[in-house]
C-alpha cells in the first residue's frame, strides 16, 4: 500500500511542470550565476508514536462472606442479696455561740454654745431681761416592736423516683424433638410368572421375579423450636416521698428603743434695749463641748444547745441481680478473599507512519548557446 501510494505521488511530481497549477510548481527569476528551479511538493513518510489501550488480565482478591458457629458468651441476670448502706437521720444537741444586742450607755461629747460678757464704752443700748416661756423639742426613748427574720427549719415531702425491680414474662424459643412421617419409595419383589405382551409373530413374553416400588410412611425427628413463657426482672422508676428540712426565715417581735421628739415649754429670757452711755457687757457666743450620755447597743454572745439531724448510714441486705456469663453458639459471617481475573485497559505506544508534504528546491538545467 505504501509503495502505491509512493508511486502515485511521484508521477504528479514528473507532470507538475506541465500543469497551469500556480500553487504545486512556479518558476523564480535568477541572476545570471544561480541556478535556475522550481519549488516543488514532496510527500514523505515520517513516523510518530501514538498512545493506545490494550485489554490484559489482572488477579484480584474478591471479597466474600462464610457463615460459621463460634463459641459466644451471653450474660444473663441472677439474683443475689448484697448489703447496702441507707441513709437515716439521727437527732443531737449542738452547743451554739447565738449573738444578741443589748442596751448600753455611752458618754459622748456634743457641741454647745456659751454665752460670756466683755466689757465696751459706747453709746449702748442697755439690755434688759423679761421672761418668756418658749416651745422647745426634747428627744426621748419610747419603747417599739420591730420585726425581725430568724432563721428555721421546715420539714417537706419531696418527690423521688425509685428504681426497683419488677418480675415480667418474656418469650424465649426453647429446642425440642417432633416425629414426622415422610413418604418414601421402597422396592418389592413379585413372585410368580408374569405376562408382559406379544410381538409382531405372535410370540409371547413373560417374566419371573418382578419387582415393583411400593410407598411407605418413615417416620423421622425433626428438630423444631417451641416458645416458652421465662420470668425476667425489669428495672421500672417507682414515685416515693422523702423527707427534707429545708432553711426558712420565721418573723419575730423585738423590743426596740426609738428616739422621738416631745415638745416642752422652757423659761426664756428675752432682752430689751435701752440707750445709755456707759461701760456695758456686751455677749458673746463661745462653743463648748459638754458630756451627755447616749444609748448604743453592743453584741453578747449566748450559749444555747440547739437539736439538729444528723444523717447516718445503717445496713440493709437487698435483692440484687448480678450478671453471669452463659455459652452459646451464634452466626457469624466471616468476609474471605476469592482470586479472580479481572480485565483492565492498560497504555501503550504502537508506531505509526504519517504522510507529510514537503517543499523542495528542483534544480532547472538551461543549455546556452555557447554551451
Amino acid at each position: 500500500m505504501k509503495c502505491l501510494a509512493l508511486l502515485v505521488i511521484l508521477g504528479c511530481t514528473l507532470f507538475a511542470p506541465g500543469l497551469a497549477n500556480p500553487t504545486s510548481a512556479s518558476r523564480v527569476k535568477r541572476s545570471y550565476h544561480e541556478p535556475e528551479g522550481y519549488w516543488s511538493k514532496k510527500l514523505t513518510w515520517k513516523e510518530q508514536w501514538v498512545k493506545i489501550w490494550k485489554t490484559e488480565k489482572k488477579l484480584i482478591w474478591k471479597p466474600e462472606w462464610k457463615k460459621t458457629q463460634v463459641p459466644a458468651w451471653k450474660e444473663i441476670q441472677v439474683p443475689t442479696w448484697k448489703e447496702i448502706q441507707v441513709p437515716d437521720w439521727k437527732i443531737i444537741n449542738k452547743p451554739i455561740w447565738k449573738e444578741t444586742q443589748i442596751p448600753a450607755w455611752k458618754e459622748i461629747q456634743i457641741p454647745d454654745w456659751k454665752e460670756v460678757q466683755i466689757p465696751i464704752w459706747k453709746e449702748i443700748q442697755v439690755p434688759d431681761w423679761k421672761e418668756i416661756q418658749v416651745p422647745d423639742w426634747k428627744e426621748i426613748q419610747v419603747p417599739d416592736w420591730k420585726e425581725i427574720q430568724i432563721p428555721d427549719k421546715k420539714k417537706i415531702w419531696k418527690p423521688i423516683w425509685k428504681e426497683i425491680q419488677v418480675p415480667i414474662w418474656k418469650e424465649i424459643q426453647v429446642p425440642d424433638w417432633k416425629q414426622i412421617w415422610v413418604p418414601d419409595w421402597v422396592k418389592m419383589g413379585i413372585p410368580g410368572e408374569h405376562f408382559l405382551g406379544k410381538d409382531h409373530h405372535g410370540n409371547e413374553y413373560t417374566a419371573h421375579d418382578v419387582w415393583k416400588k411400593k410407598l411407605i410412611w418413615k417416620p423421622i425427628w425433626k428438630k423444631i423450636w417451641r416458645t416458652e413463657k421465662k420470668q425476667i426482672w425489669v428495672p421500672e422508676k417507682k414515685l416515693e416521698w422523702v423527707p427534707e428540712w429545708v432553711p426558712i426565715w420565721r418573723t419575730e417581735k423585738k423590743q426596740i428603743w426609738r428616739t422621738e421628739k416631745k415638745q416642752i415649754w422652757r423659761t426664756e429670757k428675752k432682752q430689751i434695749w435701752r440707750t445709755e452711755k456707759k461701760q456695758i457687757w456686751a455677749t458673746k457666743k463661745e462653743q463648748i463641748w459638754r458630756t451627755e450620755k447616749k444609748q448604743i447597743w453592743i453584741p453578747k454572745k449566748e450559749l444555747i444547745w440547739k437539736q439538729e439531724k444528723v444523717q447516718i448510714w445503717r445496713t440493709e441486705k437487698k435483692q440484687v441481680w448480678v450478671t453471669e456469663k452463659k455459652e452459646i453458639w451464634k452466626d457469624v459471617w466471616k468476609q474471605i478473599w476469592v482470586p479472580v481475573w479481572k480485565e483492565i485497559q492498560v497504555p501503550a505506544w504502537k508506531k505509526i507512519w504519517k504522510p507529510i508534504w514537503e517543499k523542495v528546491w528542483v534544480k532547472v538545467h538551461v543549455h546556452h548557446g555557447w554551451d
